[in-house]
């Protein structure tokens, strides 16, 4: 659950900023999109070794 308490001086456009910010970083908008459509548990586990090896393979390149 996200919370922007208004610190004084604060107005409405700057406590939407705030709010957005703190969606943003705490992924909900991405958790909504993965969440729209139901995934069978066998695509969920292929996705998971997708980026595994995406990661494991950035890792490994040498710079």
């Amino acid at each position: 659950m996200v919370f922007v308490k208004a610190q004084p001086g604060d107005t409405a456009d700057t406590l939407i900023r705030k709010f957005t910010r703190k969606v943003l970083t705490e992924g909900i908008l991405q958790d909504l999109k993965k969440r729209e459509f139901y995934q069978k548990p066998a695509e969920v586990r292929k996705e998971q070794n997708k980026e595994l090896k995406k990661r494991i393979r950035h890792a490994n390149k040498s710079y």
